[in-house]
């Protein structure tokens, strides 16, 4: 895959107050790429920084291999707060006016109508749309001039479920047809549903990034127990498929690979002579893992 966005080491301060702490990773072309964290991680202040909005105080990033930014900002939509439209207009003169300022697309707007389901409602005030339909037009303005990324800050923030709904299928469809999409998210909801790779961010600092799948794998845990906790833990920690062997409360606690059962473990102990007086499956949910992520 190659790669359309890459981030080396960026940080930004605001007066005391680190925003973004020697950031870096990559964004493969074709993928929605989800940036996930609680509020205050230094999301915004990201996407503010690869769209020239802000000033990173160290650090750079790469559009499409290094090419130049007026060329590269060209290819690029993006859609960072609530959108602003003049209610009293219509969807189409409010893209017009889009158009202007953006110096393009300007015979673009049937089709992004058309792309985002408001080509009936070309001629409606922007008064009379729903939510999500006012999302739908603001993602609909930064597709004009038929950019290869779209880059969204909360896309379903303050949506009904029905707009949520409605703007996450709208992403896939749009990565469906080829569009790059970076998206922030404090919802770990979302990501999982909609987004293929994710950096997790905490206070400014990356915790992890890569594909959901491997990122945001949880884990199961298993908890064992036996006379001799000494013997139970050097075997534990010898065991192939068990990452870790954390002490806690008098029991072990395993993290394992998810082709090692209990089953197994029971095996494994007897043929080393051990006999387990508790064995206890706990399965993790990616919300533990989560919480676990990006609090202390």
């Amino acid at each position: 895959m190659e790669t359309i966005l890459s981030i080396n080491n960026i940080s930004k301060a605001y007066g005391p107050i680190q925003a973004l702490k020697g950031v870096s990773f990559d964004v493969p072309e074709g993928c929605i790429f989800g940036v996930l964290g609680p509020n205050g991680s230094g999301k915004t202040t990201l996407l503010g920084t690869i769209l020239d909005v802000l000033k990173a105080d160290n650090g750079s990033y790469q559009w499409f291999g290094g090419m130049q930014a007026d060329a590269a900002r060209r290819q690029i939509g993006s859609l960072l707060e609530t959108p602003n439209f003049y209610h009293y207009m219509t969807a189409v003169d409010n893209l017009d006016i889009n158009a202007s300022i953006k110096q393009r697309g300007h015979d673009d707007k049937l089709r992004v109508l058309e792309t985002m389901g408001l080509l009936q409602r070309k001629d409606s005030k922007f008064q009379t749309f729903s939510l999500g339909m006012k999302q739908r037009l603001a993602i609909a303005a930064a597709l004009l001039g038929n950019p290869k990324v779209l880059v969204f800050d909360e896309p379903t923030n303050g949506l009904d479920p029905a707009g949520i709904a409605e703007v996450r299928e709208m992403i896939r469809k749009l990565n469906s047809q080829g569009i790059t999409i970076i998206m922030a998210s404090h919802l770990l909801d979302e990501v999982e549903k909609v987004c293929t790779h994710v950096a997790i961010l905490k206070k400014g600092d990356l915790l992890l990034s890569g594909p959901v799948d491997e990122v945001l794998r949880s884990e199961d845990q298993v908890e064992v127990k036996a006379t001799d906790m000494q013997a139970l833990q050097n075997a534990m920690s010898a065991m192939p498929g068990i990452k870790k062997v954390l002490p806690i409360n008098g029991i072990l606690q395993l993290s394992c690979d998810e082709t090692v059962s209990t089953l197994q473990i029971n095996e494994y102990c007897i043929s080393k002579g051990i006999t387990l007086s508790h064995l206890l499956l706990k399965k993790k949910s990616l919300e533990t893992k989560f919480m676990e992520l990006t609090n202390n």
